[in-house]
Formats: C-alpha cells, structure tokens, sequence
C-alpha cells in the first residue's frame, strides 16, 4: 500500500480526527472555534490538528496570535487519486478472478 495512502486514512480513522477534518470541510477554522464542537481540550484538538496536517489533509496559517486551519486540496486530491487507483487494482483483479473462474465452466 502507497505510504501516503496508509497515513491518510489512519489519520481519518478516528472519529474525533474525521468529525474534525469535517468540520474544516464546511470553513476555515481556529482550533479555539474547533474545540467548541466537540468534548475534547484544545491540546487535544491541536493534536488531532496536527496529525491531519502532516498526513497532508489540513493547511493552516497564521492570522494575529491565531491559527487558521482549512482542508488542504492538493492533499485530498492525492488521496483521492490513491483510492481510485486502490480500487482501480481490486476491481480489475475481481474482474480476472471472476473471467478465469467462468472460463472452466463455459458450455
């Protein structure tokens, strides 16, 4: 499995991360702000923050004493791109499997 791929979707797999990262998807937001949404500190946040920043998920970038964090396009579409391909490869192999399994069986 491609490294970046791996480290995306362990960064999704938590519910706090992915609720978070959702969050991010409908506006630009301070961790402050975030951690009014949901039932953890704001070091949490900041933490959860900080692992979706370096699967390369969310950007942020300073404004005042502050730190705004967006999702991060570039970074989606790479994942994107490595799901497609990820299920490019398992539908083309089911597809081998299921055209080898008919072959002994064709009348």
């Amino acid at each position: 499995m491609d490294a970046y791929l791996q480290v995306g979707c362990e960064a999704l797999a938590d519910p706090t991360r992915f609720a978070i990262f959702g969050a991010l998807r409908e506006r630009p937001q301070a961790v402050g702000e975030l951690a009014t949404l949901f039932p953890v500190s704001r070091p949490a946040v900041s933490q959860h923050l900080r692992v979706l920043k370096n699967a390369g998920l969310v950007r942020d970038r300073k404004a005042g004493t502050r730190r705004i964090y967006a999702v991060d396009p570039e970074g989606v579409a790479r994942l994107r791109r490595e799901l497609d391909l990820l299920w490019s490869d398992a539908l083309a192999a089911f597809k081998a499997a299921a055209e080898q399994w008919e072959e002994p069986h064709a009348v």
